[in-house]
């Protein structure tokens, strides 16, 4: 019987001084912990770092987008071996996985992904995963490891994803910690700063647009902070962090994974008519759709929004959303299959 897989997400300001150089202790401490997890959980660790770790060997460092990705063709390494030293201590086999958007956005290349993570599993290796900065066509401020960690957990299934932050989790405008969210609401958003540290891409609010995703797809979230010993055994415990609570759902692999919101590249807008035959397991008609925001191709995965700009569903396209605007008017036009649609 397959074991439950836990998703792990160390951001750049947990694992890296001010500076921008590794901080071993807390490098040592997480292979302590995570190597311990193995016995409950098949784990995937995804790590942020590689630039903060590489950014001291190019001269003139701005923080181009140039420049990243050399100091991330560098950092990847440094941070690599370091990870083996430590996790070599407890006998555990790491290896490395540099992933893209396009390795989420075709559903073979999906599943050879997770093929080969199974038999790194079974063979008692743990997959150290970061976004292949080197060559990404996408600023890397547009794909940070919160959306990778997030999408690895809908699509391999995760029973929880753990995000460790600097902060230790969610706060109030008071700065306390908030121990449980039992549902991911605008009154919770609402409560979260807006900066991030200056080493990191992501911040809170990164965290919580991922976590509301990976909820819906019944995950449970913990965001937490190594600050305490045996800090990742205690969040995964309940014992400190945030602990946000996941959403009944009843979905197969195929839908989880089509409904993670890893294609999504534009939006259509539908009138209350479309929203209603939706929820009843229709197929999307064009004549339903009463706006189109963003560029989509034919095969690709949009968001459908109600008139109050709710996501509703993701569903994979028909046509373009070229032609879709050329054919609004026309109402048998299929724009997607009842069968390619995933209610959210």
């Amino acid at each position: 019987m397959p074991r439950p897989v836990l998703v792990l997400k160390f951001g750049t300001a947990s694992i890296t001084k001010p500076t921008g150089e590794l901080h071993e202790p807390a490098l040592v401490d997480i292979a302590r912990q995570v190597a311990a997890l193995r016995d409950r959980y098949d784990v995937v660790l995804v790590s942020s770092g590689a630039v903060g770790a590489g950014r001291g060997t190019i001269r003139d460092y701005r923080g181009e987008i140039s420049q990243r990705k050399a100091a991330a063709a560098v950092g990847n390494l440094l941070l690599l071996n370091v990870y083996s030293r430590f996790f070599g201590v407890y006998g555990v086999t790491i290896a490395q996985s540099l992933c893209e958007r396009h390795h989420f956005a075709n559903r073979d290349q999906f599943l050879q992904l997770k093929d080969t993570y199974e038999e790194l599993w079974a063979n008692g290796i743990i997959p150290i995963v970061n976004e292949n900065d080197v060559v990404s066509n996408r600023e890397l401020k547009f794909s940070d490891n919160d959306e990778l960690a997030t999408l690895l957990a809908v699509g391999f299934g995760a029973e929880v994803l753990m995000l460790c932050t600097s902060v230790g989790g969610l706060l109030d405008p008071d700065g306390n910690l908030i121990r449980y969210v039992p549902r991911l609401t605008e009154a919770v958003f609402a409560v979260v700063r807006t900066d991030k540290s200056s080493m990191g891409l992501g911040g809170m609010a990164s965290k919580l647009t991922f976590a509301k995703l990976a909820t819906r797809m019944g995950i449970r979230v913990v965001i937490f902070g190594l600050a305490e010993p045996d800090s990742i055994r205690k969040a995964l415990d309940g014992e400190l962090g945030t602990q946000i609570e996941p959403q009944p759902i009843t979905m197969s692999a195929r839908s989880r994974w089509l409904g993670s919101g890893s294609l999504v590249v534009g939006r259509v807008r539908v009138d209350a008519g479309a929203a209603a035959a939706l929820q009843r397991r229709s197929s999307l008609l064009a004549v339903g759709v009463s706006e189109v925001l963003g560029e989509f191709s034919a095969g690709e995965v949009f968001e459908i929004v109600d008139e109050a700009d709710v996501a509703v569903a993701v569903a994979r396209a028909k046509l373009s959303s070229f032609d879709l605007s050329a054919l609004s008017s026309r109402q048998n036009v299929e724009v997607a299959n009842a069968n390619d649609i995933v209610l959210l």
